[in-house]
């Protein structure tokens, strides 16, 4: 009987522990060490059921009084702070048993002044399902999650209460206790010894079933935590509408780009060398008969060639600087400070660079962000911060002027998150009244090349 349990240990607990990089068999000593690990863990999971009960008051109460008003006031960080307990949970289940449980919340929206931004935020998280669901795991959690978290732990310190009854069994008895373990009735020593062996199997078949218990956990927390299949659909309903919306943006915009060069192509390079292209004419004709008034116009058209020239170099600029493409996006940056009419200083930590679509996205919000800085805040002085993060590619804009920039007004913040969306890039704006105005932009990409400037 021991030897199957002990085969079950084996069999219920993953492990990829081996005893050598060929041979892919498993650890011993390595399942024991899952096993333990796992037992140990049902305690942590069953300790949830203090702050699911007290959060289960809190909401409830916060409920009852939504019809008062004052519930408008306690609902929303109620529910923040379930969805706080609730992603501890996921979390737990992605590094306990490897599950991924997603969120499933809707976005909510921005937080409005006073009363009537918190009844906006009150109404769509009580619309949002996922809450409802994550107050059904508040209520069913601390009695099923519970049982299955330390069913495997009492099941061990039965096993070792059966270890140690032989020494116990007498004392037990003279106080009128209980002395059966399993089927036999501890009379004696030998009853006693058979309940000791009896123990061992038992202990192990507590080890054998704890890794079980915490998937099986997990499995129960994934069903009311994660997103349901028409969450999911609504989801990807969402995705395929924000792509369509930001690429038909982009298709917007490109083609606005166009026309702005082949206008100004059209307006200056291109009327500069149709000149030019005159006066030399002139100037062949005139040179032999009037050689002074050919060299003043020789002189003219090397005047409108070096017009042509710098009117071209600035076209390029304004298509993909190259400052950006030699130096990076840090020195380009740095670049746009020292050409704005503010105080612009640069931070950078940047351990590499992005793929050069996404580098010029933020290089040209950022210019925008210093472009209306100068133009609009009234500002001194502009603080641009450049770093990486968790897969993001991060820009902090922040000036000194008098606040109130509203992406909702039409301005060319709405501009700035056309051009960040392409790239699946969000833009957060916060800007009281009085200021200061801080722009965060974030990209989500990859670094591929070294560094190449640093603060």
């Amino acid at each position: 009987m021991t030897s199957s349990i002990t085969t079950g240990v084996v069999n219920n607990v993953q492990n990829t522990d081996t005893t050598s990089g060929r041979t892919g068999r498993r650890n011993p000593l390595g399942v024991l060490r899952g096993a333990v690990a796992a037992l140990l863990r049902g305690p942590a999971l069953a300790a949830f059921a203090v702050p699911q009960l007290a959060l289960l008051t809190a909401a409830t109460v916060a409920a009852a009084f939504v019809g008062l008003g004052v519930g408008v006031l306690l609902v929303p960080p109620t529910v923040l702070a379930v969805r706080a307990l609730a992603g501890l949970r996921r979390g737990l289940a992605a590094r306990w048993s490897g599950v991924e449980i997603k969120d499933p919340y809707q976005p909510l929206p921005e937080a409005g002044p006073g009363f009537k931004g918190a009844w906006q935020r009150c109404q769509a998280m009580l619309a949002d399902q996922a809450t409802w669901r994550d107050l059904l795991w508040l209520l069913v959690d601390p009695v099923i999650g519970l049982t299955m978290a330390l069913l495997p732990l009492l099941v061990v310190a039965y096993g070792v209460f059966g270890l140690v009854l032989p020494q116990f069994w007498q004392s037990i008895a003279d106080h009128g206790g209980n002395t059966w373990y399993l089927w036999m009735h501890v009379t004696d020593s030998g009853t006693a010894g058979t309940a000791a062996l009896l123990g061992v199997p038992v202990m192990l078949a507590g080890l054998a079933i704890a890794p079980g218990a915490v998937r099986g956990h997990t499995a129960f927390a994934k069903a009311l935590l994660g997103p349901t299949a028409r969450a999911e659909a609504l989801a990807a309903e969402r995705k395929v509408a924000h792509l369509t919306e930001t690429r038909r943006d982009a298709l917007t915009s490109q083609a606005a780009e166009l026309r702005r060069i082949e206008r100004d192509l059209h307006d200056g390079a291109q009327a500069r060398l149709v000149a030019m292209g005159m006066n030399l004419g002139v100037a062949e004709r005139l040179v032999e008969r009037d050689p002074e008034a050919a060299k003043q116009l020789l002189a003219e058209t090397r005047q409108a060639s070096a017009s042509a020239l710098n009117e071209l170099r600035d076209l390029v600029r304004g298509i993909h600087p190259p400052v950006l493409a030699d130096r990076g996006l840090a020195d380009a940056v740095r670049a746009l400070g020292m050409d704005s009419p503010l105080d612009v200083s640069v931070s950078a930590d940047l351990p590499g660079r992005p793929d050069a679509p996404v580098e010029s996205a933020l290089y040209f919000a950022v210019s925008e962000a210093l472009t209306n800085a100068a133009k609009h805040s009234g500002a001194h002085h502009v603080d641009v911060q450049l770093w990486y993060e968790n897969g993001t590619l991060k820009a902090q804009v922040t000036d000194d002027g008098t606040g109130g920039a509203d992406p909702s007004r039409g301005t060319g913040l709405r501009g700035l998150e056309r051009r960040l969306a392409t790239f699946d890039g969000v833009l957060a704006v916060r800007s009281p009244l009085g200021g200061p105005t801080t722009l965060t932009m974030e990209l989500p990409c990859e670094l591929y090349s070294r560094r190449t400037s640093s603060s």
